[in-house]
């Protein structure tokens, strides 16, 4: 039996426009996926996730005559839940040369599914990492990481990006732009404050928004590379020796409506970052693809948890520290 867990994130700065080559900088946080997995000795693969839906699910397919798994819940439930651990399965496979593999895998998480706190990105990294050490074969964090974004890749139909992967498998604060992916070294306290409003945006569909309004309109195009060019900002605060944290929210509140503008807030979003900004908070924006989901603010102070906690439409707000381990090997 081998165990592995990788962390959520949240983006300080530049969804959206990372996919169109510009920087963008997410965080790691102290919220984890953790997946078991145990080899069989047939060919059958089967899977339970407590935590990937509302009830949960238990899946098992393969085996002579077995052409799609046998589903105990609704298929819209499962689809994307099933298309991550499904191309988990087969990147580990790959990278163990065993093709024929059967697995049983258990996956836990205390990251709210869909929010735009990375969970897919945590449960592919942490399960492929389990099952490729479980078939007996090793796998570099880098490797890791593309493999990972293969998967989310081809789950989001050609849409997602590499940043959510790359955090989550090296932990702590990364930049990632196109190709060049690394960690920003010496990052100093980054008090983040999580709000929940229990919805979830359709990345796809978000993502689909944004390339649309982009290739209709210049100022849409505009829009995307001015969030590069905070994101570049933000991070040469980041690398300085005290980490300004009043300078550091005023480019995330900016950055959120940079965000707004290109059509992918939402009222319950709005709301919560509002209240976080005059409960005291440096910032506050949405965090991930947006619709829906979560914002997260930076506060020292107990002020913006305490407001998230009494805001309409704020089913659950959470401080969450920066997580310095990205991937962890648990046995």
């Amino acid at each position: 039996m081998t165990v592995s867990s990788a962390p959520g994130k949240v983006y300080l700065f530049g969804e959206h426009a990372v996919v169109y080559g510009e920087p963008a900088v997410p965080c790691a946080i102290e919220r984890r996926a953790r997946v078991t997995v145990e080899r069989r000795d047939d060919d059958r693969v089967r899977v339970n996730a407590d935590d990937l839906s509302l009830d949960g699910f238990t899946v098992a397919w393969g085996g002579e005559g077995d052409d799609a798994p046998e589903l105990d819940v609704p298929t819209n439930l499962l689809e994307a839940a099933m298309g991550y651990i499904d191309g988990a399965v087969a990147q580990a496979r790959d990278a163990a040369d065993a093709p024929d593999a059967g697995l049983d895998i258990t996956v836990e998480s205390d990251i709210p599914l869909g929010a735009g706190l990375g969970s897919s990105a945590a449960v592919v990294v942490a399960g492929i990492d389990a099952a490729t050490r479980e078939l007996g074969a090793a796998i570099a964090d880098e490797a890791l990481a593309e493999r990972a974004f293969q998967v989310e890749h081809e789950v989001q139909d050609g849409q997602a990006s590499p940043a959510d992967t790359f955090c989550s498998t090296m932990g702590g604060a990364v930049r990632v732009q196109g190709e060049d992916r690394r960690r920003i070294d010496d990052v100093g306290s980054l008090p983040f404050v999580v709000g929940y409003d229990g919805g979830a945006g359709d990345t796809g569909e978000l993502v689909a928004g944004v390339r649309d309004l982009r290739d209709r309109h210049v100022f849409a195009a505009d829009t995307v590379e001015a969030i590069g060019d905070l994101v570049r900002e933000g991070e040469t605060l980041l690398r300085g020796e005290d980490t300004p944290l009043d300078e550091l929210g005023g480019l995330m509140n900016f950055n959120h409506g940079l965000l707004s503008a290109l059509g992918v807030s939402a009222r319950s979003l709005d709301s919560m970052v509002w209240a976080a900004r005059e409960s005291g908070a440096y910032g506050a924006k949405l965090t991930g693809a947006g619709g829906g989901g979560c914002i997260v603010a930076l506060d020292d102070s107990e002020g913006s948890k305490t407001a998230l906690d009494y805001t309409p439409g704020c089913e659950e707000a959470f401080r969450a520290e920066l997580d310095t381990d990205g991937v962890r090997r648990e046995s």
